[in-house]
């Protein structure tokens, strides 16, 4: 602002004029105070500028290295702030501050600091950037509060996406509840195959496995059943790694099967888009909102001085140059704002953020995570299929026989099992082979394995459930049978997997030269092993079934029993039996 001539002023715009001796000395006496004013003004500006060129535009001496772990996909930009930041010298107490930047994964960095998985290379570092505050909360539950420090700043943001094939039938609201099956599938059904990152090792994935289990409300055991189905169906197209997901993404959308949808940040997409230019992927947001990537600046250093310095960083990393490289890489802001030339919109992409959907809390992430481990161990089964001379009956309004109906059930429940489980079938009756009342139809071998004439043992298995046949004079040898499993998933049982037992059946145990419950119970609890559990699972189905033997049974071995009136249940009373399995995990 220009100065302005008051009526205080003379002709020439001076100070007010004077007369007098006395005033004289007083302007002499007011301009001694003036230059004192003026040399102590500049003495403080003087020693205020050192130390702001000391501490932000110049420093020497020894160096303080800040060594900054950042989650890979933001890697490049951060370091090309860095570089900037390096240049310009930045310092603290006359010491400059190096920002060295490097990218690691942020579970081996989770999983370094509180030794909870595995890891690979080296994750120490002073400066975490991570790709989500999962992270951050996981390792601060687990290694307490000192373990890392939240500053509370989010370096950029990348919503979690659906993408799919470019020629794919698009879904006119797509949303998380619909994403994947939470039933048993029908014989007929068909969709498309969900793909995302393990989420033991993804934010991304254990995020969308958050989102699902949201819309299921699997809280109480009635919606468990339906996770078991989510977890079975996600499970199917999971990736160890981000590039993997990528590549089976890649590889199925030029087949011709199920078209998939891969779950990953906005980010990841467009990274995916620049890869594969010829075929990109087509991006849509989810109704209702997503959950966001938001890549927290987290310090791991009690030294003050290096506390200092990672502060400094951060104010770099926050600056709008800073934030305009990573807009430019395809990020967002913190808060939703994003670069529309960097996010093409003939890719489905908007510059407009989808409704910001709440982080998962620590407790729903481990929940998930043990369930998610828990289903992820692979599953020995063996089934047992009853063919006593009552499986000839008609099942009422169906016109076709408890056999038919119960093995097209089997081969529907059987289906939601991944190629990498191991299945065997037995039938029962009474003296199929002399006085054994078991027979083994298929021994128990990976489904995706080879069988004969070079069919896939699912597919020898389908096949053998449509040529089961019942004893017309059989009856129901249930509890020798139950003892004969029980012996051989000992006998062969396998620590790395799931070992269990599952019996079809619609009758009660009638066999009169078999042994009777007393001595079953007694001898499965003789000689089981507390440390080899084998749960029995039975379904029963007819009418007049005692179904308080068979619950016994399952007490005794961490199973369940269940019965039914209609055979064609058995596709989702599989789930609800599976679903047990989740009470180990939140054990």
């Amino acid at each position: 602002m220009g100065r302005h001539r008051g009526k205080y002023e003379d002709e020439e715009g001076g100070r007010p004029r004077t007369e007098g001796r006395s005033r004289r000395r007083r302007r002499r006496g007011g301009a001694f105070a003036a230059l004192a004013a003026a040399f102590a003004i500049l003495v403080a500006v003087a020693l205020t500028g050192t130390y702001i060129f000391m501490n932000q535009s110049g420093c020497s001496g020894q160096d303080i290295t800040l060594d900054v772990a950042v989650s890979p996909e933001l890697a490049a930009p951060v370091q090309a702030v860095a570089g900037d930041f390096n240049d310009a010298n930045h310092g603290v107490d006359g010491q400059c501050v190096r920002a060295k930047v490097r990218g690691v994964e942020s579970a081996d960095v989770a999983y370094g600091i509180t030794g909870g998985g595995p890891t690979m290379g080296d994750t120490e570092s002073q400066v975490w950037i991570p790709d989500s505050s999962l992270w951050v909360s996981f390792v601060q539950e687990q290694s307490g509060e000192g373990g890392v420090t939240d500053s509370g700043t989010s370096i950029a943001s990348s919503p979690l996406v659906l993408a799919q094939p470019q020629d794919a039938e698009e879904t006119e609201e797509p949303s998380w509840s619909a994403l994947v099956p939470t039933a048993a599938p029908a014989a007929d059904s068909s969709g498309n195959e969900v793909r995302l990152v393990d989420p033991v090792r993804s934010s991304s994935g254990l995020a969308t496995l958050a989102l699902i289990s949201n819309t299921i409300d699997d809280a109480d055991q009635e919606g468990r059943p339906q996770l078991v189905a989510a977890l079975q169906s996600l499970q199917e197209g999971s990736a160890p790694t981000e590039e993997a997901a990528f590549d089976a993404f890649a590889e199925q959308s030029s087949g011709d099967g199920a078209d998939p949808v891969l779950v990953l940040s906005e980010q990841a997409a467009l990274r995916y888009n620049h890869d594969h230019g010829d075929a990109p992927a087509r991006v849509s947001y989810p109704e209702g909102g997503s959950y966001s990537l938001d890549y927290p600046y987290v310090t791991r250093t009690d030294d003050p001085l290096t506390t200092r310095a990672a502060e400094v960083f951060r104010g770099a990393l926050t600056q709008q140059a800073a934030q305009d490289r990573f807009l430019a890489e395809g990020f967002r802001s913190a808060d939703g704002e994003a670069d529309p030339e960097a996010l093409p919109e003939d890719q489905g992409f908007s510059s407009k953020a989808p409704k910001s959907l709440p982080t998962p809390n620590n407790e729903t992430a481990q929940r998930l995570t043990q369930a998610w481990n828990q289903f992820k161990l692979g599953t020995r089964l063996l089934t047992i299929i009853d063919v006593s001379g009552s499986m000839l009956e008609p099942v009422p309004g169906t016109g076709t026989s408890r056999m038919q109906v119960t093995a097209a059930a089997a081969k529907q429940g059987l289906s939601l099992f991944p190629e990498s489980t191991e299945l065997g079938t037995w039938e029962f009756s009474t003296a199929l082979e002399g006085d054994k009342d078991h027979r083994e139809r298929l021994p128990i071998k990976e489904l995706g394995g080879e069988s004969e004439g070079g069919a896939t043992h699912q597919e020898a298995i389908a096949s053998d459930l449509d040529r089961i046949e019942p004893v017309p004079d059989g009856n129901t040898g249930l509890y020798d049978t139950y003892l004969a499993a029980y012996r051989e998933m000992a006998a062969s049982y396998k620590s790395d997997r799931v070992n269990a037992i599952l019996m079809l059946t619609d009758g009660n145990n009638d066999d009169p030269d078999g042994i009777s419950l007393k001595q079953l119970l007694s001898t499965i609890e003789e000689e089981s092993n507390p440390n080899h559990p084998i749960p029995v699972f039975t379904i029963a189905f007819g009418p007049g079934i005692d179904l308080e033997p068979m619950q016994k049974v399952a007490e005794l071995t961490g199973g369940e029993a269940y019965q039914t009136e209609n055979p064609a249940e058995i596709g989702d009373i599989f789930l609800r039996a599976f679903s047990q399995r989740l009470e180990g995990a939140e054990g």
